[in-house]
């Protein structure tokens, strides 16, 4: 697979400066315009259903996970109403290997502070996050994220044929 450079659309910027900032660690960066990625979601992803799909993973087996599993569930009902929650499902569906929830987020602040959340609130769980581009393997694998432990997916099913 190739890249396109990260840098398109930069090619005749000015130089960065090497100034390094008080701290004496980072570097300074000059003020310029605030990214368009704070308010909408980059290319491919498409927002017109949702972004990003967060899959709270489980092991249904262990009765102290599914009790702390669903009471996050529930947490994130109250916490984040805004935001599209899914029933609980108490065994593995779809391309997930173990029992899971899934919450939608429909802009990037959503998806930044669900994240933030998440990242000290999952307890047990682990949490596949992936953005939706309409190429649904290479959303849950090459672009997908994990907060934990992460899980073998059962792919074949979201290979095109």
């Amino acid at each position: 697979m190739t890249y396109d450079s990260p840098l398109v659309g930069f090619e005749n910027a000015e130089p960065l400066p090497s100034t390094i900032n008080p701290d004496g660690k980072s570097l300074f960066n000059p003020p310029g315009p605030k990214s368009g990625s704070y308010d909408e979601f980059p290319k491919p992803i498409d927002s017109s259903n949702n972004g990003f799909d967060f899959h709270i993973y489980y092991m249904q087996a262990i009765p102290t996970e599914t009790k702390y599993a669903r009471e996050l569930h529930e947490r994130v009902r109250r916490e984040f109403p805004e935001l599209r929650i899914y029933r609980f499902w108490d065994k593995p569906v779809g391309p997930h290997p173990t029992a899971m929830f899934e919450v939608n987020t429909f802009n990037p602040h959503q998806t930044g502070a669900f994240f933030s959340w998440l990242v000290v609130n999952r307890g047990p769980c682990s949490v596949l996050i992936h953005p939706n581009t309409g190429d649904s393997l290479r959303d849950h694998t090459e672009l997908a994220t994990w907060i934990g432990k992460q899980w073998p997916l059962h792919t074949d099913m979201l290979k095109r044929h």
